[in-house]
């Protein structure tokens, strides 16, 4: 199959926005839980949907007597939080257009995305953001107003808008129709300069209706969900509408580091992630087995849940044997990682990159079915997703109703649909470059099977061809190198040389618990394990079981071990989880010399921004 389209299942009129799907469900459900406010002590106090939209109300006419004009620009940079949706929402209802900012981003960053997108206005999450823009903002006279919120301003800004009628308001929040631009996400950047994709209210409407339709038993009135990706992803940012529509109660983590912790508190039905998330789950729970001494009994559930995961796609399912060892696995390991994950955790949706085999297989045995789907920035975040009945682990599931796609003859995944953005903001050039008769070029490599089932075997652009001529995809092998609990990264290099090699980051939360379990020294840097034998003998078997997977002509021949961990922080991965593959191997070409035996280089390959 290279081609095929989904229609709508339901269909919105022309004069519809995001705003419709809040005021929608606030008069079908006022008294429903829609958030749940993280409180002292991991408490969480809900926020009926009555009140959730009172202040919407309140905070946009604030915005609309602080001088906002219907479709003006207006930025928000934090963390994800109860206030950023209030937020979004409220400049939504003024008939303005958010432009969400990474709270990681630098002064630079976020210098062009308020200079790019012309926004008027800014919210900043705290003191340190605001400073942050202290420093830039000698060249940004369009920002004139710039407001917090952890301190009392948002407050204030909805006081201030007594002057301000109901009937004003639901003018300005009815000027945006489904094909008005609702907002302005930037990509986050793994080449080049952030774009603006210009995201319409029509992109996130149908997919929210249609999507609640399509996976009924995962999203629908009275579930719960933990949201702690960054809401000016887009991914969150699509969830963040779609559980307003559903009626889903959203709480939200702001610090990774107290996932846990929230998770455990909330007990969410549903979770959303990357990948690395679960791949984090699962090797601190093998890690913490191996600290008990019950390291063996965990490898042996983890194989016996893979075997049984293969055998639900087999005719015959699973034999006696194997369902006897399940229902033991289940009561020692598997029950224990759903409680690490609130308990009631039936279903997640992952999505940025593959999971991959071995994980997908191990979850779905221990309770947790993983639905895997693929989208872009440019597409409104998803376009496709597994169900709960129609999973084929390893792919990224089907279309979803409203878009379409094909595979062209070089491999290359094409994209049409309600959800497709319309260009990137100021820059036609670019836009003209992947939109083509209705369809979006998306970079991505992948082939269809005769069920409309996607397979995404790596990005065009990050294809590695050998001195000898070979097609090597780098993104597979980084996927199985990072499963390994001492990796943290992983950058498959090798384009116009002899052969593939790579370069790995150590994960720095990890390494002291693997090295405690494995008879190291656990107070090892990660600077001194990057040349400890005991670490690199490790990293040769993770090498060799990716090898085990490819042709000799595409394995990995050497390795060498960064001596830093890659993060954000330092400039190499994006605020999604995405290695910025050019600014590493710029930035590490001395390794890379190394492992190539040529002379060091003397031309600098420019950063990124």
């Amino acid at each position: 199959m290279d081609a095929y389209d989904v229609p709508l299942l339901v269909e919105s009129s022309e004069d519809t926005n995001i705003t419709d799907l809040l005021v929608e469900r606030a008069a079908k459900t006022p008294e429903l839980a829609l958030y749940a406010r993280l409180a002292k002590n991991d408490d969480w106090d809900d926020v009926t949907a009555a009140d959730f939209l009172k202040g919407v109300r309140a905070l946009a006419k604030g915005l609309v007597a602080a001088g906002i004009q219907a479709g003006d620009r207006v930025a928000i940079m934090g963390r994800s939080t109860f206030e950023w949706t209030l937020i979004d929402f409220g400049i939504w209802f003024a008939g303005a257009v958010p432009v969400p900012i990474y709270e990681s981003s630098s002064p630079s960053q976020m210098e062009w995305i308020l200079s790019d997108s012309g926004a008027v206005a800014l919210f900043v999450e705290s003191a340190t953001l605001e400073a942050r823009f202290e420093e830039v903002k000698g060249s940004l006279a369009a920002v004139t107003r710039v407001w917090r919120f952890d301190n009392a301003d948002l407050k204030s800004l909805a006081a201030s808008g007594g002057s301000v009628s109901d009937g004003e308001l639901e003018l300005r929040r009815k000027q945006a129709k489904m094909s008005s631009l609702a907002t302005i996400v930037y990509t986050s950047g793994t080449t080049g300069r952030p774009k603006g994709c210009e995201l319409t209210h029509r992109g996130f409407v149908d997919l929210a209706k249609n999507a609640t339709m399509e996976l009924p038993e995962v999203v629908h009135e009275g579930t719960t969900t933990l949201l702690f990706l960054p809401l000016a992803h887009v991914y969150a940012r699509f969830i963040e509408v779609l559980c307003a529509h559903a009626g889903v109660r959203v709480g939200h983590q702001p610090d990774i580091k107290q996932l846990q912790a929230g998770m455990k508190s909330l007990a969410p039905d549903f979770l959303l992630a990357v990948p690395r998330v679960f791949e984090k789950i699962y090797n601190s729970a093998e890690q913490k087995a191996e600290s008990g001494g019950k390291g063996k009994i965990f490898r042996a559930a983890a194989a016996a849940a893979v075997a049984y995961s293969r055998a639900l796609e087999t005719k015959r399912g699973p034999g006696i044997g194997l369902r006897l060892k399940h229902g033991v696995f289940d009561a020692l390991v598997y029950k224990k990682l759903r409680e690490v994950m609130g308990g009631n955790v039936r279903y997640a949706i992952s999505g940025g990159a593959p999971l991959g085999e071995r994980l997908g297989h191990f979850y779905r045995a221990a309770g947790l079915l993983v639905l895997e789907g693929y989208g872009l920035t440019e597409t409104h975040a998803p376009h496709m997703i597994a169900r709960p009945d129609a999973i084929r682990i390893g792919k990224v599931g089907q279309l979803l109703p409203g878009t379409g796609i094909r595979i062209a003859e070089d491999g290359e995944i094409m994209l049409r649909g309600t959800n497709i953005f319309t260009g990137y903001w100021k820059n036609p050039k670019a836009s003209a470059e992947v939109l083509e008769d209705g369809w979006f070029h998306s970079g991505d490599i992948g082939k269809l099977d005769d069920q409309g089932f996607l397979q995404i075997t790596g990005r065009k652009k990050e294809l590695l061809v050998t001195a000898g001529g070979k097609n090597v995809a780098p993104a597979p092998m980084e996927d199985i190198l990072r499963a390994n609990p001492l990796i943290s990264q992983a950058v498959v290099v090798g384009d116009n040389q002899p052969f593939i090699a790579a370069l790995i980051s150590l994960d720095a939360e990890m390494l002291p618990i693997w090295l405690a379990n494995n008879g190291g020294d656990k107070t090892m840097s990660v600077a001194q394990a990057a040349k400890a034998p005991i670490v690199l003998d490790e990293l040769q078997r993770a090498v060799d079981k990716v090898n085990k997977t490819v042709s000799q002509a595409e394995s990995i021949r050497k390795f060498k071990v960064i001596e830093t961990e890659l993060s954000e922080e330092s400039g190499h991965i994006t605020p999604s989880a995405k290695v910025k593959r050019n600014v590493v191997i710029a930035d590490f070409s001395p390794l890379i010399d190394e492992i190539y035996g040529t002379p060091p280089r003397t031309a600098e390959v420019p950063k990124a921004e």
